[in-house]
């Protein structure tokens, strides 16, 4: 058998040529070569969450906001969005009226059967997919990645700053059949999506609560355990300008 030939690649020296000279001659050599400092950064490795990381939220603002009557007026649907990002504070504040605690007893602000929490919310951003922590008030990473492209069958996810997901934990209401548990956690999802609904018209933000979900794949991509299922999305963000 005959030993292939290594290849001899002449690796010029970079202290001693500009940089156009030396990827020139790289290039020419057909060498694949990496050398520090000539990394441009948009090829430079993004940060990543950290399993578990906590992102700890301004403390909603409870005070003032518009009358309820009105908000309820301004309520809608809506299906074109900004890219413009959701500040933090603003987004602490639509998390916790959506379901934070608001009594000493860790009761919420939607209601739920039998006061049994058994939906979680996440919050599917571009940089990742974040847990809502109600009694912390904060958000906990859990890596899948920016997957707001997989949260529905439309095109408006992917470029929305804000899609929630809606995660039920079925198992805990042990005393319904299969059918009942996802009639009630529907039930549930619903109460916060409304919640949702009137936070983002009382500030001006946009909404839509979806179905049109690949439950599946979502699932998937979120690497739920077998005993949750996403019930359903909501896209938020800034009303798309005209």
């Amino acid at each position: 058998m005959t030993t292939p030939r290594r290849r001899h690649v002449d690796i010029p020296d970079a202290s001693r040529l500009s940089r156009r000279d030396f990827l020139t001659s790289t290039g020419a050599a057909g060498a694949a070569i990496v050398v520090p400092g000539l990394i441009p950064v948009s090829a430079r490795a993004a940060p990543t969450q950290v399993p578990g990381e906590v992102r700890a939220l301004p403390a909603p603002s409870k005070e003032g906001g518009m009358p309820l009557m009105q908000a309820l007026s301004l309520r809608r649907s809506t299906r074109e969005f900004s890219a413009r990002k959701i500040p933090d504070q603003v987004l602490g504040d639509l998390l916790w009226a959506a379901y934070g605690v608001n009594r000493a007893n860790g009761d919420r602000t939607a209601p739920s059967w039998r006061h049994i929490i058994v939906i979680d919310v996440y919050a599917a951003m571009e940089d990742g997919l974040w847990l809502y922590d109600p009694k912390r008030h904060a958000l906990v990473a859990h890596p899948a990645g920016d997957i707001r492209a997989r949260t529905g069958q439309q095109d408006f996810p992917a470029r929305a700053p804000l899609n929630l997901v809606y995660v039920a934990h079925g198992q805990r209401m042990s005393e319904l059949t299969p059918e009942n548990r996802k009639l009630f956690c529907s039930v549930d999802t619903a109460f916060i999506g409304q919640n949702v609904y009137l936070y983002c018209a009382s500030v001006g933000l946009a909404t839509v609560f979806r179905g049109a979900v690949d439950y599946p794949r979502l699932a998937q991509a979120m690497r739920l355990p077998e005993e949750q299922f996403v019930t359903f999305a909501q896209t938020v963000g800034y009303p798309k300008e005209s």
